[in-house]
């Protein structure tokens, strides 16, 4: 299981009103996905980059059986939890809380907030969608009250079908979320400039 590291840098939350939390993808470490925040208007901001054991959140794809990827998968969003209650006990709230991810970082972060729907700041998935081998709708509760969600994609993508990012989409409207979504053609498994500058115009501009 994932043990507790954290990666806690920007503002003391003492001083902050805002956190954000960033999720690194497969292979990646939460030291790369901080290295994003050069880039985002977030100085202000308290930020938690959690780390995958072995860099890894889950060993399979997003679209296996959900119980193929345990018990790691379980223990990744039970992580991504407890840090947001980490936030929120040193003072703050979860419309103040933003969420970012990369690939299966981004995977991560939109199964998360779906199965906690609240009122957030703001999340920003890079290539990314919900996880499974189909949508467990069941999973997924609560009203994201108008938060603003940005999922970006290629298309194609080697490891995010197109298709999976547009139900994905339709299930978090469904929950009341603000959802941007941009396709791009054949961008690759990447972050592009223009990803950066929608989540920038749609969510750090709040």
């Amino acid at each position: 299981m994932h043990t507790k590291q954290i990666i806690r840098t920007g503002k003391q939350t003492g001083e902050a009103t805002k956190a954000l939390v960033m999720l690194h993808g497969r292979g990646g470490s939460a030291e790369d996905i901080l290295g994003l925040t050069r880039y985002l208007p977030v100085k202000d901001f308290a930020l938690f980059a959690p780390q995958a054991t072995n860099n890894t959140w889950y060993p399979y794809s997003f679209l296996a059986a959900p119980k193929e990827n345990e018990p790691w998968l379980s223990g990744a969003l039970a992580l991504v939890k407890e840090t947001v209650a980490d936030i929120v006990a040193e003072g703050i709230q979860p419309e103040n809380i933003y969420f970012l991810g990369f690939s299966q970082g981004a995977c991560l972060t939109l199964e998360f907030v779906a199965r906690n729907a609240v009122r957030y700041g703001g999340v920003a998935a890079f290539t990314g969608g919900l996880i499974g081998d189909k949508i467990y709708d069941q999973n997924y509760s609560g009203d994201f009250d108008g938060t603003p969600i940005f999922i970006g994609t290629s298309d194609p993508d080697p490891h995010v079908p197109v298709e999976r990012v547009h139900a994905s989409a339709e299930i978090l409207n469904g929950m009341n979320a603000q959802v941007t979504k941009k396709v791009y053609k054949n961008m690759g498994h990447t972050i592009s400039e223009d990803e950066i500058n929608m989540v920038n115009s749609i969510i750090f501009s709040k």
